[in-house]
């Protein structure tokens, strides 16, 4: 069963629309923010948002200020720290009204209840389907997405002019290179399924099925035949094998070899395109090759914001997510603060007309939500290690049969 088609389909989630804005002045101007500092009850959003995206939206506070008099106070946080403070700080009644985020840390938030529900609905065309899945948690919509983060296939196109048609295809294009490694993907000691992931997916083995509401954790689907099939494929590609597949290939040892060009293919995200574009390779992205017989499906990371439970402002704070950082204009200029695709649709388009946005663009049509279930954590748990024991040589169906016993164990 395909994540892609399991019955994500959020239209059926009816929402109400958007509210009116006198009622969003009616009601900030009857209470502070959850994080107005000054404690006095005035009409204030606070926005928690790491530096780099503070000047991105710098314009959209001061429209929402001029059109509704509401003031939206921009705070700049430390992304390593935002979740925590989050966590910690709106169960006491502090913290801000809003915080930038991860959506997989939904489950978390949810199920601490520091986060509300958001008014998103009625625009769920306007965004990228995997972008509005990826806000949906338990049927609702708790996140305004702004950028979308998968994986793709970067290549040399001077080693390699033409995109690979299959994986074996790739292993033949990249060893035609006369390059040390034809294809370089990270892994390490205990593997790294969020980078193994697409060549799973193409055998059919998600981890989990879902419905409309989302991923469903009574539905553990990564110990199914595909799975095993999966299994067979890693065993195959690692130590007794081909040898494509090395968990001694660090994330550093394959940036190091695809950006001196000694490498012809590299599976890695946007974050390593700047390097690679400053080390001079003539660079191209592609889809990601499948194995199996179903498409190669990554994880998508979707970054967004959220609504604090504890906000005394929560129609103004829906207000300004969705009808001001829900607009092109906002999109576009939170997309130049850091080159990450887009989560709205025309921003996304506009993005596009860069060949290396398009080619992750076009990769992540086929991107699926990474789980933000509580129960995803039993997965990691278990989940790399079996993999490196398969790579190096132990026996994977069995491996792969007690990874799947040991995840519905611990899920219980």
């Amino acid at each position: 069963m395909k994540v892609k088609s399991m019955g994500f389909n959020p239209r059926s989630m009816l929402m109400a629309g958007a509210l009116a804005t006198t009622a969003v002045l009616a009601l900030a101007g009857c209470a502070g923010g959850a994080g107005d500092a000054s404690g006095d009850g005035s009409s204030a959003l606070t926005v928690w948002v790491d530096a780099e995206r503070v000047d991105a939206l710098k314009a959209a506070a001061a429209a929402y200020e001029n059109k509704t008099g509401v003031a939206v106070k921009l705070v700049s946080k430390d992304t390593a720290k935002i979740k925590d403070d989050f966590l910690q700080q709106v169960p006491t009644g502090k913290g801000p009204d809003i915080t930038m985020g991860a959506h997989d840390w939904l489950g978390e938030l949810v199920t601490n209840g520091v986060v509300a529900p958001i008014e998103l609905a009625d625009k769920q065309d306007d965004f990228l389907e995997v972008a509005y899945a990826a806000a949906t948690y338990d049927g609702k919509q708790y996140m305004l997405p702004y950028a979308v983060e998968n994986l793709a296939l970067l290549r040399n196109a001077d080693l390699v002019p033409e995109a690979a048609t299959s994986f074996d295809d790739m292993i033949a294009k990249g060893t035609a290179a006369g390059v040390t490694h034809p294809f370089l993907v990270q892994q390490g000691p205990e593997s790294d399924p969020y980078h193994l992931y697409p060549f799973q997916t193409s055998f059919g083995a998600p981890v989990f099925g879902g419905d409309e509401n989302g991923y469903d954790a009574t539905d553990l689907q990564i110990g199914n035949e595909g799975g095993l099939a999966y299994a067979q494929w890693l065993s195959a590609q690692g130590k007794n094998g081909t040898g494509v597949l090395n968990t001694e290939i660090t994330g550093d040892i394959a940036s190091q070899a695809f950006l001196s060009g000694d490498a012809a293919f590299w599976l890695t995200g946007p974050w390593n395109v700047t390097a690679a574009q400053d080390a001079g390779i003539n660079l191209a992205v592609d889809l990601i090759t499948s194995p199996g017989v179903e498409a190669a499906q990554p994880f998508a990371g979707v970054k967004g914001f959220f609504v604090s439970e504890q906000s005394k402002n929560k129609v103004a704070a829906n207000d300004f997510l969705v009808n001001y950082l829900g607009t092109e204009d906002v999109q576009t200029a939170l997309y130049a603060s850091g080159n990450v695709l887009p989560a709205l649709k025309a921003s996304a388009e506009a993005a596009s007309s860069d060949p290396i946005v398009a080619g992750f663009a076009a990769v992540g049509a086929e991107a699926v939500p990474m789980p933000a279930i509580p129960e995803m954590g039993a997965v990691w748990q278990f989940w790399g290690i079996a993999e490196a024991a398969i790579i190096n040589g132990e026996d994977p169906t069995a491996i792969w049969r007690k990874l799947a016993a040991d995840v519905q164990g611990a899920i219980g």
